[in-house]
């Protein structure tokens, strides 16, 4: 039989239905850890246990829209509009979720966002959340509720491996920083220390990355040390920095192949 011009495809019955959430891996600096926003839920299932922000994404909005409503609901923090594009904080979808049986009430799939942020307030819980709060990673890791230790487990390694290729780092920092303040951020996302010497020759020597601006600052003990800021019309979630800034070799880890 000849297919017709306008023929289309109609929903399966069989198909089933997977209701859709978002999760937020809220990432950010403070006191020279790498921290986790985290809330304690309200409700069924994992009532009291920790868990990332987030929940269903209602009828009309976007998952990014999602992602941000729920980020404020339970938290009362807000992504500011340019997020995804350059300057401080930065959003990004990870990836999605969907085994059988991560959501005891039933098939669910979570989309889950990255947000990388400068160290700001503290949160204030709301919505079906009963306390907000940010963690050391790797504190709470284990107890969270659903599969969102693996989620902030996949989190915490893709920003990461983005700081090595890309001008990311600065989105921990405010708009201008020193040069250590930004060797702080490599180290606490990295979770090892850095050699100062080696980072600020290949930070400021990176083609398209950091550019002096000139002026001086740092409230650490010493003299006053030189700020710096993104290079102008660098976008962190496009360019790509070469070399890269690669992360000092563990124990457990491999070398990058050449």
């Amino acid at each position: 039989m000849a297919r017709t011009a306008h023929a289309s495809s109609a929903v399966p019955e069989t198909a089933g239905s997977f209701p859709v959430t978002v999760d937020v891996v809220a990432l950010t600096v403070r006191a020279g850890a790498l921290h986790v926003l985290v809330v304690d839920r309200l409700l069924e299932p994992f009532r009291g246990q920790s868990a990332l922000p987030g929940g269903f994404v209602l009828p009309g909005e976007t998952l990014e829209q999602a992602a941000g409503r729920e980020l404020e609901e339970e938290t009362g923090l807000t992504v500011p509009a340019r997020a995804t594009g350059a300057g401080p904080w930065h959003l990004e979808q990870l990836r999605t979720y969907g085994p059988l049986g991560r959501d005891p009430r039933g098939p669910v799939l979570s989309v889950a966002y990255l947000l990388l942020a400068p160290a700001f307030g503290l949160p204030a819980a709301g919505g079906d959340a009963a306390e907000a709060r940010w963690v050391p990673v790797g504190e709470e890791d284990e107890r969270l509720a659903f599969d969102h230790g693996q989620i902030l487990a996949d989190g915490v390694e893709r920003a990461r491996a983005k700081i090595e290729y890309s001008p990311l780092a600065a989105a921990f920092c405010p708009p201008e920083f020193t040069v250590a303040e930004l060797r702080g951020v490599y180290e606490a996302v990295w979770g090892t220390q850095v050699d100062a010497r080696n980072f600020h020759r290949k930070a400021t020597g990176t083609p398209g990355f950091l550019e002096p601006t000139g002026r001086l600052g740092g409230g650490g003990p010493g003299r006053p040390a030189e700020l710096y800021r993104l290079a102008p019309g660098v976008d962190p979630t496009a360019a790509v920095l070469h070399p890269p800034l690669l992360r000092p070799v563990s124990p457990g880890r491999a070398a990058p192949s050449a």
